[in-house]
């Protein structure tokens, strides 16, 4: 394995990549081994508790005051690099080879069943304008930065501004296909259309969707 080069880091890194190789770290430990200031190392904890990459718990000991020691938070995970897209593309074309494009298809046509099934009670009993800021919510929360816009009472438009599985859409179509028949699942009776895709090279994904109650 190839070791990190430490000077590369920003202070704000180094700290975190201490935390994930050697533990929970007092303020201290982190100065003394980082060669700053304490005050210096406080500023960086203040600023990655704010951001929820952190946290701290109080430790007694047998001897002096009780000290806090910091740990990360799974929040934290965004600084390390994963490789879940270029596993899932490697999987995909495994799939494909043995099984065809069939394969494919079922594969991406069973996530969308489950994602339904997963989120079919938050729209009951619910108007159309809810289902849609819900589905808003849901797609923010999966981490594809949206932007929703009403243009009147039965239609919107829903703007991705990012796509957490870009690389896998761009290679596999099914996955853009199969969302928008998950959006048309969960909102019944409506017509969604994409107008724009990231993964065919536009600025983000807009959907006209449109109610036909």
């Amino acid at each position: 394995m190839t070791p990190i080069d430490q000077s590369k880091l920003s202070t704000r890194e180094h700290i975190v990549q201490l935390l994930k190789t050697k533990g929970e770290l007092s303020i201290k430990e982190l100065s003394e081994t980082l060669g700053i200031t304490v005050m210096a190392v406080s500023r960086h904890i203040q600023s990655l508790e704010r951001d929820n990459h952190i946290t701290s718990k109080t430790i007694r000991q047998s001897m002096g005051r009780p000290t806090a020691v910091y740990g990360l938070t799974e929040q934290a995970k965004d600084f390390f690099p994963i490789q879940y897209q270029t596993l899932s593309l490697e999987i995909l074309r495994e799939i494909e080879d043995h099984f065809g494009e069939f394969g494919v298809e079922k594969v991406f046509a069973g996530r969308k069943n489950k994602l339904a099934q997963k989120y079919a009670e938050d729209m009951q009993n619910q108007d159309f304008a809810d289902r849609i800021l819900r589905l808003a919510e849901i797609q923010n929360e999966n981490g594809y930065m949206v932007e929703l816009k009403k243009l009147n009472d039965a239609e919107f438009l829903l703007q991705e501004h990012h796509c957490p599985i870009e690389q896998v859409a761009t290679k596999y179509q099914q996955a853009c296909r199969c969302e928008i028949q998950l959006f048309e699942s969960l909102l019944g009776e409506a017509e969604v259309k994409r107008t724009e895709c990231l993964a065919d090279g536009g600025q983000r994904c807009t959907y006209q969707i449109k109610s036909r109650e």
